[in-house]
């Protein structure tokens, strides 16, 4: 009876080993496939957290814009357009992407 009980513990470690050398397998796989999209995830998650921060912050943005109205209104007036533009998408675009839009989550 002993050695059966040794037989199957045996067993379940040998069947244990092998899934671990299949999951190292596959995992290196996966980073050799993955490689490619890699940067360009990279480059999104930055913009997505950068989003986030001017959420987070809005006094920085608000202080730069304010800065640029007293140093150069002209210029600044146009760029306010533009930027009430990006606004206008921004707020379209949260409504399609649901109540939390780019907030923090």
């Amino acid at each position: 009876m002993i050695t059966g009980v040794t037989g199957a513990r045996e067993q379940l470690l040998l069947h244990r080993q092998r899934l671990s050398a299949r999951n190292r397998q596959l995992r290196e796989q996966w980073s050799l496939q993955v490689q490619p999209i890699r940067a360009p995830l990279g480059l999104a998650d930055r913009a997505r957290e950068a989003a986030q921060w001017l959420v987070r912050n809005p006094e920085w943005p608000i202080g730069a814009a304010l800065l640029l109205l007293v140093l150069r209104p002209g210029r600044t007036v146009r760029w306010a357009g533009l930027a009430w533009q990006g606004w206008a998408a921004y707020r379209r675009l949260s409504r399609v992407l649901g109540p939390q839009g780019l907030r923090a989550r």
